[in-house]
């Protein structure tokens, strides 16, 4: 495990570097969807939800994943994938086992997956370890 413990510029140039690994036809869908890095979730987020501590969750898709989407839907915001740094740092101290830029990764990889329309199940199966 590292001891450098990134910023929020460090985090958000892991994930931006992860989706730009994509394959090309997920990195080209990708590039529509916002990327958002910041300390911790909004209470809003958390209460909407039904998370009762901001450290259970360590990122976010906010859209309309791309199996549900029309030509004739009018989107009011674009589609965005969050990563909330704090929760995802307590998460990399308490396991102890993964370094952080694997766990960046991972949960960025995990974010967008919802974007392209894949369940929770969908992602396990293709990303056995779970955070």
């Amino acid at each position: 495990m590292t001891a450098d413990i990134p910023d929020l510029d460090r985090f958000e140039g892991i994930a931006r570097r992860t989706v730009e690994d994509f394959p090309p036809p997920f990195r080209s869908a990708a590039r529509d969807v916002l990327l958002r890095v910041t300390d911790w979730p909004t209470d809003e987020m958390l209460a909407s939800l039904e998370i009762p501590e901001p450290t259970g969750l360590t990122g976010l898709y906010e859209g309309i994943p791309m199996t549900h989407k029309s030509v004739m839907d009018m989107a009011h915001e674009p589609d965005t994938v969050w990563l909330f740094r704090e929760p995802i740092l307590h998460e990399w101290r308490a396991r102890g086992d993964v370094e952080i830029e694997d766990l960046i990764a991972h949960v960025t990889i995990h974010e967008f997956a919802h974007h392209f329309g894949w369940s929770d199940d969908e992602i396990a199966t293709v990303a056995p370890w779970q955070y």
